[in-house]
């Protein structure tokens, strides 16, 4: 069975950075489609970023230029690097693995950017 588990969460002043990370536990971690969302109080659940096992990712607009998903498939962990951060970037980041059709969610790390 996989396990996610992210880390990394915490607070910072606006125009700060923070790296988020995910260890996955199991197999077939290289062929996974890896992804964060993240869920702000009163709100849906979004996409924020996403890394194929090719390594073609995506980024919602909010986040392009700003923040970087990557991944160490040796270490089976993908990070999500976010700098210039922003009040509205204050959430619960939630990493993601999916592999033959099977989605996988991590507990969650909080993210608050505040001054």
């Amino acid at each position: 069975q996989v396990q996610l588990v992210e880390s990394g969460g915490g607070l910072v002043q606006p125009g700060g950075s923070l790296r988020l990370s995910c260890a996955a536990s199991g197999s077939g971690f290289s062929s996974s489609l890896m992804g964060w969302y993240r869920q702000a109080p009163g709100k849906q659940r979004e996409l924020v970023a996403t890394m194929r096992s090719d390594g073609r990712t995506t980024y919602r607009d909010s986040v392009k230029g700003r923040f970087t998903i990557s991944r160490d498939n040796a270490k089976n962990t993908v990070y999500l690097e976010m700098n210039s951060l922003k009040p509205e970037d204050t959430a619960v980041y939630y990493c993601t693995q999916s592999l033959y059709g099977l989605n996988n969610w991590g507990q969650g790390t909080q993210v608050t950017v505040s001054s």
